[in-house]
């Protein structure tokens, strides 16, 4: 007799990691959610107050190729954590605070406990921002999938006043460019960074190399959270007078290069000035390894700064004040906005 389960599709391993999800999930909820897991759509109530225009901003992302690194080390508690804090950084830099969050989980063959873990990181993550984990999907394909491995994406919803959108519009030459440091690759260049760390160096995640933190695996360094810049840049955003921060942007796929252009005016270029952070190590790792060149570095990685902050000069030390907080690294500004072609160049400012 042929049945679901014995096709690869086990209904009841799909029950079990709903009962676990339900309980991660209810421990992010807000005040304004209406529904319990397992509904067919999740229900929440946004509160409006001292929003005379509220804006919706919605946003869609996933983990790409580091979930190959928890795949390699049998850790998936992180990874729910990145997507997340992505999604978070994606809504922010438009000015919007999160409401809710939804997950996709896709696997061959589905194991209730790594499931359980993926969530929890994503439950982690959503606690971490005030973010409702309101509800998501789990999908469990087999022959799609190889064993052991999933995908994994992640859907926000973000609320704002219109009158305090952060679009760039306002931005002028002899802005200044204030970078935030990173935790890391974050989510993006992991298809590079694997291939140099495990092929051409021949490292494995236990391994240690000399220049690396004390205690710190490769592993270790390859599943640091992407960092959520809520904490810091929300208040500068969402209270006191509009227009201090004249734009934000969020360092992912294509790194410094490609993403600091996309919120330039048109007739504005950007210079930044490489020599004014402090590289982390990991970074130079991989370049020196993999003999990446210059423009590679800095167009698939954050190379450390994994968030730019657009101001007037009258308002930098200001800015950087209200970003400082006890035992983050300190903000440093890295270039300035000029006339030209929209697109950044790399020069001493």
């Amino acid at each position: 007799m042929i049945d679901y389960k014995s096709s690869g599709v086990d209904i009841d391993a799909g029950n079990e990691v709903v009962r676990r999800v339900r309980q991660l999930a209810r421990g992010t909820f807000t005040d304004g959610v209406l529904s319990d897991i397992g509904s067919f759509g999740g229900l929440f109530q946004p509160d409006l107050t001292d929003l005379a225009q509220p804006v919706l901003v919605a946003s869609a992302d996933g983990v790409g190729t580091k979930l190959k690194v928890a795949f390699l080390t049998g850790r998936h508690d992180t990874v729910g954590r990145d997507l997340v804090n992505h999604c978070v950084n994606d809504i922010l830099v438009q000015g919007a605070r999160p409401l809710f969050f939804l997950d996709y989980l896709a696997t061959g063959r589905l194991s209730p406990r790594v499931a359980a873990e993926v969530v929890q990181g994503v439950a982690d993550g959503c606690r971490d921002n005030t973010c409702a984990l309101l509800g998501g999907e789990t999908a469990e394909m087999p022959g799609f999938y190889a064993d052991g491995e999933y995908d994994l994406a992640g859907f926000i919803v973000g609320i704002l006043d219109r009158s305090r959108i952060v679009d760039g519009r306002q931005i002028k030459p002899g802005d200044l460019l204030v970078g935030l440091p990173s935790a890391g690759l974050h989510t993006n260049g992991y298809s590079l960074a694997r291939r140099i760390v495990f092929e051409v160096a021949g490292l494995s995640p236990d391994s240690t190399v000399d220049g690396m933190e004390s205690g710190v695996t490769v592993g270790d360094l390859l599943l640091r959270p992407h960092r959520s810049y809520l904490k810091l840049v929300g208040p500068l955003v969402g209270g006191r007078e509009p227009g201090t921060v004249k734009g934000l942007v969020h360092i992912t796929g294509g790194g410094l290069t490609e993403n600091v252009p996309r919120i330039l005016p048109a007739g504005m270029s950007a210079q930044v000035d490489p020599g004014s952070w402090d590289v982390p190590w990991l970074f130079q790792f991989l370049q020196r390894s993999g003999h990446v060149s210059d423009d590679d570095m800095f167009r698939t990685f954050n190379m450390g700064i994994g968030m730019v902050v657009v101001c007037a000069p009258d308002h930098v030390e200001d800015v950087r004040s209200r970003l400082a907080q006890e035992g983050e690294p300190q903000s440093v500004v890295i270039g300035r906005v000029t006339r030209g072609e929209r697109r950044l160049q790399y020069a001493q400012v």
